[in-house]
């Protein structure tokens, strides 16, 4: 432990608080990490372990073994869990019997009595050392690196704003973290509906890129959690249905928000439900028909400007096809005239579109559309998911939805959702049917050249190889926009360097 000055003390006054503490550290730690728990018999290590695999693995009633006389406890979880205690540990060769090694590079470890493998832990351990107190309690000291040490601090202010919000004691279980940075928890009470705690802090610093702006700021992606609360406001006004907000503390990021439910617009294979796309069309239509005012009024000191779906926004986002799928699919970087002739390419689309004032939520694809089957009209989708909402073509969100990018929606339910969305707005004084056909063409593309070096990038740079499930669809989806007599210049510059793509 020597070098490392981070450090933090929980008093543990009962069990509850120890099993509460392991429910809190099961959110906290992640791939790679390693607890080491250092105290006497009697301590409640074991106890703090079990409450940690129960809590990773969704189930308060599983059976934890201890550890004691196998060695070792293996849990086939996300991330797997190895559970050691060495207190019967012969010699350090035991250990590579065991799986020491790859356990403590492949998933979580728990390490009780762990002085007997000290030297095998590595920089990043984190120790939890015990201490009984006067009053029979405990008290836990963490000792490790400063980042490690700072997800902890974290996991329990969030306990402690639940704390503070009426729900004391209650259960948390995790539930998803998107590709971004933000994370979700279940948070269930006794004798209260489940809800949903939105993990949010403010957008952590990324490198200047452009501009001296970094890429969040060019693509006006949200700062804080502040957006969200502005947005779910200004779409609960428009007659949309979005969680409520229980609790907030925009300082630290946090929101204690409705859980709308689990049931999405798929059925149990994954296919799109059309009835629910169509539910979702009819979302988009009332919404498009609505003018939006840029500001909203958070409290009475902060106001959020929804920012504009601008020229240089949407470029800036197409350049991510020259800067990680066109190197993913060529070996090999573009040159200064390719970049140059895509940015025009791109310029003169983006000149052509028609609409730039509607409310576009960016992201209307399944994962954030949630069926409630008991509600009616428009209620019957609600949306999640619309931090970073903007003023733009209506467009764009139609293309997120009729080219979802994690399902497959085939040709004729595009047809028809489009024809939906039509029928719906075509009333509408001034709208352009033929218009709205050229800008979901040229909106399409830019999402999808987006998502394609998205993909790569995630799995380049981010770790996150899962969404490359994603490239032929998305493939297939710009392929399939590319027909529009508009997109012929995109259309031959991605054939004159190989890139075509099959529809």
């Amino acid at each position: 432990m020597s070098g490392i000055a981070y450090t933090l003390s929980v008093d543990l006054p009962h069990e509850a608080a120890t099993r509460q503490l392991g429910e809190d550290l099961a959110l906290a730690l992640t791939r790679g990490d390693c607890l080491a728990l250092e105290g006497d018999l009697g301590a409640g290590k074991s106890t703090l372990a079990r409450a940690m695999i129960r809590a990773l693995a969704g189930n308060s009633d599983m059976d934890v073994p201890s550890p004691t006389f196998t060695l070792v406890q293996l849990y086939d979880l996300l991330p797997p869990v190895a559970h050691f205690d060495l207190y019967r540990l012969g010699d350090s060769s035991e250990l590579d019997e065991l799986g020491f090694d790859d356990a403590l590079e492949d998933g979580i470890c728990l390490v009780e009595w762990p002085k007997r493998a000290e030297d095998r832990l590595g920089k990043g351990v984190i120790w939890l050392s015990y201490d009984f107190t006067p009053d029979g309690g405990r008290r836990v000291t963490f000792t490790g690196a400063e980042a490690k040490i700072s997800r902890i601090r974290r996991t329990l202010s969030i306990r402690q704003f639940l704390t503070e919000n009426g729900m004391t004691g209650a259960e948390r279980r995790f539930l998803s973290g998107d590709a971004d940075y933000r994370a979700y928890e279940y948070i269930s009470a006794p004798d209260r509906p489940r809800r949903i705690l939105m993990d949010s802090p403010q957008r952590p610093p990324t490198p200047v890129i452009r501009d001296g702006k970094t890429y969040p700021e060019l693509v006006h992606l949200a700062q804080d959690c502040r957006a969200f609360i502005a947005i779910d406001q200004l779409l609960n006004d428009m007659g949309a249905l979005v969680p409520e907000i229980f609790a907030s503390d925009p300082a630290q990021g946090l929101l204690l928000i409705e859980d709308l439910g689990e049931e999405g617009v798929l059925d149990e294979n994954g296919e799109p439900i059309s009835e629910r796309y169509r539910a979702a069309m009819e979302v988009l239509a009332h919404l498009h028909r609505q003018n939006v005012s840029r500001e909203i009024q958070i409290g009475p000191h902060h106001t959020h400007r929804i920012p504009d779906f601008d020229a240089a926004a949407m470029g800036f986002e197409t350049e991510l096809l020259l800067d990680w799928y066109l190197p993913w699919k060529l070996d090999r970087q573009a040159t200064g005239p390719e970049r140059q002739h895509y940015h025009a390419i791109w310029a003169d689309l983006i000149s052509r579109i028609h609409d730039h004032s509607s409310l576009v939520l960016r992201d209307v694809h399944s994962p954030n559309l949630l069926w409630q089957p008991e509600r009616q009209g428009l209620h019957r989708i609600g949306l999640i998911d619309f931090q970073d909402a903007m003023i733009g073509p209506a467009a764009y969100d139609l293309a997120s939805l009729v080219q979802d990018a994690r399902v497959t929606i085939e040709p004729d339910l595009q047809q028809q959702l489009l024809d939906h969305y039509l029928a719906l707005r075509k009333s509408q004084a001034g709208f352009d049917s033929d218009a709205l056909a050229q800008d979901f063409a040229i909106m399409a593309a830019q999402r999808n050249c987006k998502l394609l070096g998205l993909w790569v990038r995630l799995m380049k740079r981010d770790g996150k190889p899962g969404y490359m499930q994603h490239m032929p669809r998305t493939q297939r989806y710009l392929a399939s926009v590319l027909t529009h007599q508009v997109m012929t210049p995109l259309k031959t510059w991605l054939e004159n360097l190989g890139l075509s793509v099959e529809s």
